[in-house]
């Protein structure tokens, strides 16, 4: 795979003369965050440790559209349960023996491994709106003894977030900079915040094939319009032909999900018993209030040679 001629378009921000976004950096050591927020109201903020996106405020700054924990750990002693979390480079759990990440823990090192804030971006787009990019990065020299040990591969992540005034998008540049060939998996655990999750439908998957890990992982065909979500669900819909898959939320749209150059999407929600479970997901009706739409490449791998470079990700419309 070679760089990419068409790469996503930056959602890009107003002329000199305008206010420019205010971005900062927020706390130290491993609870430092990047807080930015449009002179118009609405703000993201990215925790540095596995540069997680925490909040994202769209409508002036008065919707918060990502779902996070009560519970959350924030201060870098786990992974981020809720926001925007980066899975790399292997989704869930690594295969058991005879594959370059069986070493590594489920989801990967990406999303416990602090990143560098690498600068903004500011500039004016065709609609004269305001945004802000954010970007990010993560190299080998850049991640722990373990981590290292366990995937010993030079490689080079840059994310970008991008905000603008009624989306947010965020796409991850993978570079293999050493001698060797690598392969990996890559996803953005999205946790999408909803009022109601009895009255959530998700669109855009009819047709597509899809594993089904609460049914013992086996395939299935999505037969209906819309997935509506009555209990546990945890699937990977594979090779998905078009780009937007939508949430609507007692009939009115909520959120488009764009994906770039990505064609597999998670959709998850733990349902009752599981988030019980979980000593990080509260409050535990948590669950009625959130679902995950996660686009990534977790359909096997996908494989870089030396100096090549991946790029992709999704740009979340908020609706309201």
């Amino acid at each position: 795979m070679v760089d990419r001629a068409n790469r996503p378009s930056a959602l890009n921000a107003p002329s000199a003369a305008a206010p420019e976004a205010q971005v900062d950096i927020v706390g130290s050591g491993p609870s430092s965050k990047v807080v930015a927020t449009l002179p118009s109201g609405e703000s993201v903020e990215v925790l540095l440790y596995g540069a997680t996106v925490t909040s994202w405020k769209s409508n002036g700054g008065k919707t918060e559209n990502l779902w996070l924990s009560e519970k959350a750990a924030l201060d870098g002693s786990k992974a981020v349960r809720g926001g925007i979390p980066v899975v790399f480079p292997v989704f869930g759990p690594p295969p058991k023996s005879g594959h370059p990440t069986s070493s590594l823990p489920q989801h990967g090192f990406a999303r416990t491994s602090r990143w560098e804030f690498l600068g903004k971006t500011t500039s004016e787009d065709t609609l004269d709106s305001n945004s802000v990019k954010l970007d990010f990065g993560l190299y080998t020299t850049g991640l722990s003894d373990e981590a290292r040990k366990a995937w010993p591969l030079d490689f080079g992540l840059v994310y970008s977030v991008t905000l603008a005034k009624d989306s947010l998008q965020t796409v991850v540049n993978v570079r293999n900079e050493g001698e060797k060939n690598f392969e990996f998996q890559f996803l953005l655990h999205t946790y999408l915040k909803v009022k109601d999750i009895s009255k959530v439908a998700i669109t855009g998957l009819l047709g597509v094939t899809y594993i089904d890990k609460v049914l013992n992982a086996t395939e299935h065909s999505q037969s209906d319009a819309s997935v509506s979500i009555t209990g546990e669900v945890d699937r990977v819909y594979a090779g998905i032909p078009q780009n937007t898959t939508s949430v609507v939320e007692d009939g009115t749209p909520r959120f488009d999900v764009v994906r770039d150059n990505l064609q597999d999407t998670v959709v998850w929600n733990p349902w009752i018993e599981k988030a019980k479970a979980m000593g990080d997901f509260a409050p535990d009706e948590g669950y009625k209030n959130m679902v995950c739409v996660e686009v990534g490449a977790v359909k096997g791998w996908q494989k870089l040679e030396k100096g090549e470079v991946f790029e992709g990700g999704q740009t979340i419309k908020s609706l309201v």
